[in-house]
């Protein structure tokens, strides 16, 4: 059931993130909600690793938001230098 709250709160917070940090994204939309669910489980697995959540524990929605801008971010300098 983690699993599946990860993947849903990641579709959200890709949406917020995109609000949190707009401009043009290379990949387009989609693509920053798909973030967004890599940011969720970026959240999830730093969190499990430091102790914050146990196994099988979803991130939060807060701790999700802030793996989601930092993986937008980090697609905005690889993408926006190869694309260049």
């Amino acid at each position: 059931m983690g699993f599946i709250w990860t993947l849903i709160i990641g579709l959200v917070v890709g949406a917020i993130a995109k609000l949190l940090m707009p401009g043009r994204d290379p990949g387009g939309f989609i693509i920053t909600i798909l973030l967004g669910i890599v940011g969720a489980f970026v959240a999830t697995f730093l969190g499990q690793s430091v102790g914050w959540y146990g196994p099988g524990q979803a991130a939060g929605f807060i701790a999700s938001v802030v793996g989601a801008v930092i993986v937008l971010w980090i697609y905005r300098l690889v993408v926006g230098r190869s694309a260049t």
